[in-house]
This record gives C-alpha cells, sequence and structure tokens, in this order.
C-alpha cells in the first residue's frame, strides 16, 4: 500500500472554473490508542504518565510536552502531577494553523480503574493547551461507562474557536507555524494510587485552510488544483 506526504490541502471536485466551481476540502483525521496501563514510551499504546502526555503523531506513542501557546521558545506546560483526587493523562495532536475542526471522537474502551480507591469518573477537555475545569474546544461530561463520549458544551465561544486553529507553536525562520489540539483526561475519584486498567481510542476530525486560493482574476486561482 502506498501512501503521500505533501503540506498543500487535499481539495476534491470536478468543476475547477466559473462561477460553478464545486471544489471541496477533504476532512482529515489523525487518531491515537491509549492504554493508561502502558507507562513505556515508544510502545504501542502508550498512555503516558504523571505529568506526560502522549504524541498522536509517534510511531508508536511518544511522550511530547505540551506547548505554551504562541511562543517562540518551545515553553512547555506543567501538568499537573497525579494526586489521590485528580489524575490527569492525554494526548496532543499537531495540525496546520487555520484548521477547521469537524468533530472528535472520544471512546472509553475500559474504564479506568485505580489499585486502591475509587474512580468516580472522566471528564475530557479538548483545548489548545493542558486544561482542568475548561475547554477552547470541545468538552464532555464525567465518563462511567464504556462508551462514545457525548460531547455536552457547544457555546458560542466554542463554536467560534473550532473554526480556525491559532498561531500555538511559533516557529522560526521559514518552517510554517503549528496548532496544538490538546485532549486531557481529567480522572477523578478518591484515594486513588497507580492506574491499574483504563483504555481511550481518539479520532480528531479536521480540514487543512486554503489559503492560496486568489480570486477569479488574479492568480493562483484554479491553477493549482
Amino acid at each position: 500500500m502506498g501512501r503521500s506526504t505533501f503540506e498543500g490541502p487535499v481539495l476534491a471536485g470536478d468543476i475547477r472554473f466559473g462561477n460553478l466551481r464545486n471544489v471541496g476540502t477533504t476532512v482529515l483525521a489523525q487518531t491515537i490508542s491509549m492504554v493508561l496501563t502502558n507507562t513505556t514510551p515508544n510502545t504501542a499504546g502508550y498512555g503516558g504518565s504523571s505529568g506526560v502526555f502522549v504524541d498522536s503523531n509517534g510511531i508508536p506513542n511518544a511522550a511530547t510536552p505540551v506547548y505554551t501557546p504562541g511562543t517562540l521558545t518551545y515553553a512547555a506546560q506543567t501538568v499537573t502531577a497525579d494526586t489521590a483526587s485528580l489524575i490527569y493523562r492525554g494526548a496532543v495532536f499537531f495540525l496546520p494553523v487555520g484548521s477547521e475542526l469537524q468533530d472528535i471522537l472520544i471512546d472509553m474502551q475500559v474504564v479506568p480503574t485505580t489499585a486502591a480507591g475509587t474512580v468516580s469518573g472522566v471528564t475530557c477537555y479538548v483545548s489548545n493547551q493542558f486544561e482542568t475545569s475548561s475547554a477552547r474546544y470541545f468538552q464532555t461530561g464525567s465518563l462511567t461507562a464504556v462508551g462514545r463520549a457525548a460531547l455536552s458544551t457547544f457555546t458560542a465561544a466554542q463554536m467560534g474557536n473550532q473554526q480556525s486553529t491559532p498561531n500555538d507553536i511559533v516557529q522560526a525562520g521559514s518552517q510554517p507555524n503549528v496548532s496544538q489540539v490538546v485532549v486531557t483526561l481529567a480522572i477523578a475519584g478518591s484515594s486513588m494510587t497507580t492506574l491499574s486498567a483504563g483504555t481511550f481510542n481518539i479520532a480528531l476530525r479536521y480540514s487543512q485552510p486554503d489559503t492560496n486560493i486568489g480570486n477569479t482574476t488574479t492568480y493562483p486561482y484554479g491553477n493549482f488544483d
């Protein structure tokens, strides 16, 4: 099976020019599977550890910093360490700047448990940084059973933010800037110790912006499809 990697958006349609131009942008997806009991980086299903999130583009899963949005120095945020009442795990997706977020699918395949204590539920925050109580893009309620998480909030601010992701990672020179989408799993409970179970499968759907279309009289309209 072949594969192609390139920088521009994927456009599809059968009329390239004129008022009936029907070219559309392809919806893309990035996925990750996290086994929360796997604490070995660079192995299949690696689920992170206390204070460490996972890069969705690692082959296999790799540890990654969560960058402070908008900084040129690649400054990393501090992910809160595990406590007896809150355990944070998460995944980081890197996207082209200006991407439109179409949806996120968060499947809890195995409910988290701990070697001691009780897990009361898992809340997921989808933002451009590590979050502990709110979400820039999407949010769930408290998850307590196996299944696909329902997105519980769609505020006007969230819906606006989903239309275009910002310059979260600012790069020097000619390298393009990058957006990051961070999925924070907040595992709440009491007297919790080491995680003894928990599996999440996450799929982020998005479209890459078409920033070079020009107009009907100026290059490159219709000449680069």
